[in-house]
């Protein structure tokens, strides 16, 4: 009798551990020529809203680490990565949009960024940061500091690297992140949610849906409990975005849907994507008696 193949059954990503839509709802997720691979959870506002009560939780725990380590954390990720990349190579190229060399690219460019942005962890609160020269006898400084759970939505392609790309600048300074992956192909992102279970970074901080951004986008724009918002969008989608999100005035970042290859550019990888979600702290302190 010939074996039946086990195949995987993936779940979303949230608070460190696998859970499946409380609607229980699934989409199929098809390869080259049609043939069905899996289904995918389908995630609701709902399940937005609970990602974003278990962010807030360990958000706290999150932002008082060391910046060194949460860069040993970071390049703890990077390491197990690159050590399963063609795994993750195969899961990027499983719709058969990508050839298995493009998919390569795209994992090895995804984790010199976390590498990239684990390195930044402790030093750019010196560049960031300043003593700022005054008249009187005072000292005034600033300081930076994280703004808490930030919303994020991944482009559909590249759909691994467009992910990290947004998530690791934002928690490597202490954020927490509730994500949404790719609709067209969120198996790499399943895979990363796996990686991450078993990493050193705190169950919570990056929390991983799945499903359709017109479902979700209008809970991601107007939850008031998410102080910032790094998304890719359309045209249409960044001005229900932006209305929605002017509410709560929320910090907003939208990159464009159009530009894929734009996530390969080493300009991509920037100190600004990290000041994009701090806050700056001023303090008078004075001199003397």
């Amino acid at each position: 009798m010939a074996r039946l193949p086990i195949t995987k059954t993936p779940k979303a990503y949230v608070g460190g551990k696998f859970i499946r839509s409380e609607s229980r709802r699934v989409y199929p997720l098809n390869g080259k020529k049609g043939s069905f691979i899996c289904n995918i959870p389908q995630c609701t506002r709902k399940d937005t809203r609970n990602a974003v009560v278990v962010a807030a939780k360990v958000g706290t725990n999150w932002a008082s680490r060391t910046p060194y380590n949460r860069g040993q954390i970071l390049y703890r990720l990077g390491e197990m990565m690159e050590a399963r990349s063609e795994e993750l190579a195969q899961a990027i190229a499983l719709t058969g949009n990508l050839s298995i060399a493009s998919a390569r690219k795209e994992v090895a460019t995804t984790v010199d960024c976390v590498i990239y942005y684990a390195g930044w962890t402790d030093k750019y609160e010196q560049v960031l940061g300043n003593t700022n020269p005054v008249s009187g006898s005072f000292l005034n400084f600033s300081v930076t500091e994280p703004i808490g759970v930030v919303g994020v939505i991944a482009a559909d392609q590249p759909s691994l690297l467009s992910l990290i790309g947004l998530v690791i600048p934002v928690i490597c300074s202490g954020n927490s992140v509730v994500a949404l992956a790719s609709s067209t192909n969120a198996y790499p992102a399943i895979l990363l949610g796996e990686m991450l279970a078993t990493s050193d970074l705190p169950g919570g901080v990056v929390n991983i849906l799945t499903g359709f951004r017109h479902e979700v986008l209008e809970t991601f724009a107007s939850h008031e409990h998410l102080r910032g918002l790094n998304l890719c969008l359309d045209k249409d989608e960044q001005k229900i975005a932006e209305t929605l999100a002017s509410e709560s005035v929320k910090r907003i970042c939208i990159h464009s849907r159009q530009t894929d290859q734009a996530w390969f550019d080493e300009k991509h990888k920037s100190l600004y994507a990290i000041r994009n979600f701090l806050e700056f702290k001023t303090t008078w302190h004075p001199i003397g008696a």
